[in-house]
């Protein structure tokens, strides 16, 4: 039960109302975590309290700075163990997520947690990044994307802009140096249809946790020739 109330709390402290139906699923989600965990890595944060404060509550930081709307198509790239975009999903069900992972043992685990959890309009996609932002089938298909990875922006964004429609945004969770790497990522975000719209400061209750959450906005569609393949993204970022 201190799980719970702790979530709740956090969650009221950073405005996101939680039912009490949420909380229990965020509570299975946390089993299930746990669980899978000790048969493939999906998280190296295993104390629950840690479990609810860095993972659930840093991604709820996303719900308020978001105008969320029934139907709106969002696409989480590189998805992991379904973070940011299951905790958004369980606070906001009236969206449509898409789980993009290049990895299908962690789309088995999010199946797992969608029926679980009862998940409705929840679509899980084993595919690595770039080649999903190549196939037609979600090319420029997205409202928002949401992404919680390491790369730095000028990676990410190679990665991530090719999935957002034209009028659309990617919702970056980002470390204490967004604004460098939005500095160093001008070039890249010229090049794919990107601009930066802003760079809003989160703190999460009850840690010393604080990040940024960077807002890029589609103004014009990306060319075909992004994303390119992994080795040249990493290699040789756009600038």
């Amino acid at each position: 039960m201190e799980y719970r109330a702790l979530l709740k709390d956090c969650c009221d402290r950073m405005g996101v109302a939680l039912s009490e139906a949420q909380q229990e699923q965020f509570m299975t989600y946390l089993s299930l975590l746990l669980e899978w965990n000790e048969k493939m890595n999906l998280t190296a944060i295993t104390e629950k309290r840690d479990v609810v404060l860095k993972h659930f509550a840093d991604c709820l930081s996303l719900v308020p700075a978001v105008e969320w709307k029934k139907g709106m198509q969002v696409i989480d790239v590189g998805t992991g163990a379904g973070f940011p975009g299951v905790p958004v999903k369980i606070a906001c069900p009236e969206i449509e997520l898409t789980l993009l992972d290049s990895l299908q043992k962690r789309i088995g685990f999010l199946q797992e947690v969608g029926a679980q959890l009862n998940l409705d309009g929840v679509n899980y996609v084993h595919s690595r990044a770039e080649d999903g932002g190549q196939n037609p089938d979600y090319r420029e298909k997205f409202d928002l994307c949401v992404s919680r990875a390491v790369a730095n922006l000028a990676v990410l964004a190679e990665y991530c802009l090719p999935f957002v429609r034209v009028g659309g945004r990617l919702a970056a969770l980002k470390g204490p140096d967004a604004e460098a790497e939005v500095a160093q990522a001008k070039g890249a975000l010229e090049k794919l249809g990107g601009r930066l719209v802003e760079i809003r400061d989160v703190a999460i209750p009850f840690t010393d946790l604080s990040h940024k959450l960077v807002f890029i906005e589609k103004i014009a569609p990306t060319p075909k020739k992004y994303p390119r393949n992994a080795g040249k993204i990493k290699k040789d970022p756009l600038s």
